[in-house]
């Protein structure tokens, strides 16, 4: 009886348990996939296929991206949460949706569904306009807005997006009401504002500033601490009176329940592609602000994001809003 005991209890361990270490020595020794939750295109894509490169020459096995988008981000963050913890699927996850999809809403994931790996990008928020447009600041802007309610039209990734919550942040401090028109990803958003179906876009610096450099856009101003150095012509929001730090958060993150050995291999993957002078060359070229925090770095500030929005959804639910 005692030996069935132990043969039952040893069948109910997680099989990762059950393998000694040495068994991932040889991690990886086929392809790895990447779960990207939103549309080729966007900010979050390009960061993830950039890193996805350098990763693969770090773990000598290829690092392949698969675009599973749909609901906000959520058919990805799902997918990749249900995914076998064996270190051959990961994810690329951005703030703040992989955080507000689970306040919004039931889904099949939680943030403690996910092993995290790292944080790679911390991109600041921004509205963009047209080159030509007669906006020149924000305060041009709540001028207008006051003026004509629900005039302004902007676009943003979706409701709950950063983009979406600072519109809200802007609307409440400056007591104006805008129009959202949400849209599917962010390059869906630039084609908008190319294409003046929209009055603003508001974006990632990151995702909007090609548009700038080509001289098709401006920004109004860019929600950082403070100016990033590759747009330092443009001010923050807090310099035209408005208190506002939003941004999206880019990095990492594996099925909870990953091995240790197979988390620290690909924590110094993503650090060693972060250290290389040519990625760093190329995310500069893309417009990426960088920011590396490790596994427990990068947990604080997610699970603090979390309280923090799980706070402003019981104050204010923006998705009564839309």
């Amino acid at each position: 009886m005692r030996r069935r005991h132990l043969l039952t209890a040893s069948l109910a361990l997680p099989l990762a348990s059950l393998i000694a270490p040495k068994a991932w020595a040889a991690y990886p020794d086929r392809p790895i996939t990447m779960i990207v939750a939103f549309p080729p295109g966007g900010g979050t894509d390009a960061a993830a296929r950039t890193l996805a490169r350098f990763m693969s020459t770090a773990l000598g096995q290829p690092v392949v991206v698969n675009n599973r988008a749909g609901a906000g981000g959520e058919l990805g963050f799902s997918e990749l949460a249900r995914a076998r913890p064996d270190g051959y699927t990961i994810g690329f996850i951005n703030t703040p949706n992989v955080v507000t999809i689970p306040i919004e809403r039931r889904v099949r994931y939680r943030l403690e569904d996910f092993s995290l790996v790292a944080n790679v990008v911390d991109d600041p928020g921004a509205f963009f306009v047209l080159a030509d447009s007669p906006f020149r600041t924000l305060a041009d802007l709540v001028a207008h807005a006051k003026a004509k309610p629900e005039d302004v039209t902007y676009g943003t990734s979706g409701i709950g997006s950063d983009d979406h919550l600072a519109a809200l942040a802007f609307e409440r401090l400056a007591g104006v009401k805008l129009t959202h028109v949400p849209f599917a990803g962010a390059s869906a958003v630039r084609n908008a504002l190319l294409g003046r179906q929209i009055t603003i876009a508001s974006l990632n610096m990151g995702e909007g500033v090609p548009d700038m450099q080509s001289g098709a856009a401006r920004a109004l101003g860019q929600m950082a601490e403070r100016r990033w150095e590759v747009a330092p012509d443009t001010p923050t929001f807090r310099e035209q009176g408005f208190d506002i730090v939003e941004g999206s958060m880019r990095g990492v993150a594996a099925p909870a329940g990953v091995p240790r050995e197979v988390l620290d291999r690909l924590v110094a993957a993503v650090r060693q592609a972060m250290e290389s002078a040519e990625f760093r060359q190329l995310a500069a070229q893309q417009a990426l602000p960088l920011r590396f925090l490790d596994p427990d770095a990068y947990r604080t500030e997610l699970f603090g994001l979390r309280t923090r929005l799980q706070q402003l959804w019981a104050a204010h639910a923006w998705r009564e809003r839309d």
